[in-house]
């Protein structure tokens, strides 16, 4: 069970090795099994920087991600720890550490930009660490942010020169948190105390100008106000001396400095309250094994050679769960009916019945699970394999009323057909002697329950099938006149020919009970699915809504800031936000 999950350390999530990144399958066999949903949290930064130090404080350790204690760089790719959430039951929180950017071992910078976007995609929460104040080295560190519209993609189809719509990347990206270790300045803005909050702010700061140092300066603060759609900025003090960093892991709290052991419980607090479940556009939770999916679905890309696409990460994930669902939903109606059905049913209303209750929690159970089904593609195959299963259940349902009968049938009518043989009728009188014998036999056949719906025609076919015998009878009977056969004929003839007219009115009735159905599925699939829509309709303009509002508040401050030119160009993206939410209005309202 995903409560159960147990991971005494860390594991290696995504190897860095001088190739290629490479998916270690320990880690997806980990994640497969989590079902509940998860809170990812990711901490990127400089080697060095004691970004393992946070993660294990969250993990609730003092050892697991190693630490170091040389100038090496430990870390190598993302390592993951999957942990039960300390605040949310029934939430797993999985941290990722991530190798320390800048090492200058690799040599090259190619892979920490992977690292750095893999690390934006696959969290809920985003922690940015770095030493000592917010400086224009910092920033120059935090390059990797300018480069995400080179690395990432939100829409698999755009145009080659459309620039990406930051309200594509808000949608998705993370919650955005910087954590500035060792910081010794006093946190005050023209001699007034500020919050680590309003000093991130303070820093991110636009420069007026327009020569190349100017935008070199801009380009990561606009970056990170637009892409992050919430921020929040931890300070730390220097944990303890110099010479007893590298023994971190042993020291107790009461062996640091009391402020850094306060701002670390404080960290703590904040992500474990804070801190989202990690969702997919449309508000749909991430569980094990949809992480586990966007996590090959994304390194393949790279590997590939392509740009790892949100949408098609997304498309890619619901061919998957979709196929899964459909499975899923079938399984819940056959155990739904073999629980309930009994064979033979008495009437087809019964078996109908029995179907429409199961087919229901079937699509329910579809519903549930399932996502981003385009064209309805899959909720079709259900409805396909539904009235598949359905005609299926008719036909066993024939069948064990057609073997119940039969059954029936020889048990009652095999001493009269011995009779028959041993010549008991054939003498005067004998007719009659065999038609009230008939009439008792099919009085007693017809008093017998749980023949189902063959009953009338399988004791016709039967009947039918004694015809020449009766006739024989009949004509060898010398009590009768001509005129008495003749009018025996007739009766038979007669009594022959209304159960055909009742036989061919109770198959017109059942075709149109049939028919019926068929209707009554089709509109519990339009009902069940009109639901769903409303409620991912009301969950992407929500998601929009929130978009709309932090590109308000963003484009007030550029404004108020002075920047005409990208609150201008702010504007476009505002604008084309809006005419996208009156769009699905529209459409809602049509």
């Amino acid at each position: 069970m995903a409560s159960n999950t147990h991971m005494p350390d860390p594991v290696c999530l995504i190897e860095n090795t001088k190739e290629q990144l490479v998916v270690n399958p320990e880690a997806l066999k980990i994640l497969s099994a989590i079902n509940q949903p998860l809170v990812v949290v990711a901490i990127v930064g400089l080697y060095r920087t004691g970004k393992s130090y946070l993660m294990n404080k969250l993990a609730g350790k003092k050892k697991g991600f190693s630490l170091g204690s040389t100038v090496q760089s430990h870390t190598k790719g993302i390592w993951m720890w999957c942990v039960p959430h300390p605040e949310k039951p029934n939430h797993t929180l999985v941290l990722l550490d991530t190798e320390g950017l800048g090492d200058v071992e690799k040599g090259d910078n190619q892979n920490d930009s992977w690292i750095f976007a893999l690390a934006i995609l696959l969290s809920s929460t985003f922690v940015y660490n770095s030493m000592g104040t917010i400086n224009q080295q910092a920033m120059d560190q935090l390059h990797y942010v300018t480069e995400l519209t080179d690395k990432i993609r939100a829409k698999s189809s755009r145009d080659a020169n459309e620039v990406e719509d930051s309200t594509n990347f808000v949608s998705f990206f993370p919650d955005f948190v910087w954590t500035l270790r060792d910081f010794s300045l006093d946190l005050e803005a023209d001699g007034q105390a500020i919050s680590a909050d309003e000093y991130m702010e303070n820093s991110l700061k636009l420069k007026k100008g327009t020569s190349q140092k100017d935008k070199d300066f801009n380009l990561p603060r606009l970056c990170i106000r637009k892409f992050f759609p919430k921020k929040k900025c931890f300070v730390f003090d220097r944990p303890t001396h110099r010479k007893k960093l590298g023994q971190l892991e042993t020291l107790h709290d009461d062996e640091l400095d009391s402020e850094f052991v306060q701002q670390a419980k404080v960290f703590c607090s904040y992500i474990f309250n804070s801190s989202k479940v990690k969702t997919l556009p449309g508000g749909i939770n991430v569980n094990g094994p949809r992480l586990e999916n966007l996590v090959l679905t994304y390194v393949n890309a790279i590997s590939s050679g392509d740009l790892p696409c949100m949408e098609n990460a997304v498309l890619a994930l619901a061919q998957i769960e979709n196929s899964a669902a459909v499975e899923k939903a079938i399984a819940h109606y056959d155990q739904q009916m073999g629980q309930k059905l009994q064979l033979p049913t008495e009437t087809l209303q019964e078996l109908l019945d029995l179907h429409r209750d199961s087919e229901k929690e079937a699509i329910e159970v579809f519903m549930k699970s399932s996502f981003k089904d385009v064209d309805h593609l899959f909720q079709k195959e259900l409805a396909a394999q539904l009235e598949k299963k359905q005609d299926e259940f008719s036909k066993q349902n024939m069948k064990a009323s057609s073997d119940r009968c039969s059954a029936l049938l020889k048990d009652i009518f095999d001493p009269l057909e011995k009779d028959i043989k041993q010549g008991i009728y054939s003498k005067p009188g004998g007719y009659h002697l065999f038609i009230q014998k008939m009439r008792e036999l099919k009085k007693k056949y017809h008093q017998e329950p749980g023949k189902g719906l063959q009953s009338e025609e399988i004791l016709q076919t039967y009947l039918a099938s004694m015809e020449a015998v009766t006739d024989t009878i009949l004509q060898t009977d010398q009590t009768l006149t001509e005129k008495e056969k003749e009018i025996e004929e007739q009766r038979v003839k007669a009594e022959t020919s209304e159960a055909a007219k009742k036989m061919l009115e109770e198959m017109q009735k059942k075709n149109q009970q049939m028919m019926e159905q068929k209707e009554k599925s089709h509109q519990e699939h339009v009902k069940q699915l009109t639901e769903k829509i409303e409620k991912e309709r009301a969950q992407v303009m929500a998601e929009q809504e929130r978009a709309l509002t932090l590109k308000l508040q963003e484009q007030a401050r550029l404004l108020q800031e002075g920047f005409h030119q990208e609150s201008a160009q702010l504007r476009k993206e505002i604008e084309n936000l809006q005419n996208n939410m009156n769009r699905r209005k529209i459409c809602v309202l049509s």
